[in-house]
C-alpha cells in the first residue's frame, strides 16, 4: 500500500491543534481525519466530497457569515 500524503487545510494554523486533514489516493475514496486524532480516519466518495465542499463553502459566502 502506498505511503499516504496528507494535506492540512489552508484555514489551519501552527497554534491550533485540531486540524483538518485530507488524502487522496489515485482511485480510491477521499479520507479524511482530524489532526488530533489521527487513526479515526473517514472516507468519502470523490462526488460526495465535492458536494461537501460545495456546501461548506456556499455557507462560509451566505450573508453575515464569514
Amino acid at each position: 500500500m502506498p505511503q499516504l500524503i496528507w494535506q492540512k487545510s489552508s484555514f489551519s494554523t501552527h497554534a491550533q491543534d485540531d486540524c483538518l486533514e485530507v488524502a487522496a489516493p489515485t482511485g480510491g475514496p477521499v479520507l479524511y481525519r482530524e489532526s488530533d486524532h489521527p487513526r479515526a480516519v473517514g472516507r468519502a466518495t470523490a462526488p460526495g466530497w465535492a458536494a461537501f465542499l460545495r456546501a461548506v463553502k456556499a455557507d462560509r459566502c451566505a450573508p453575515g457569515r464569514r
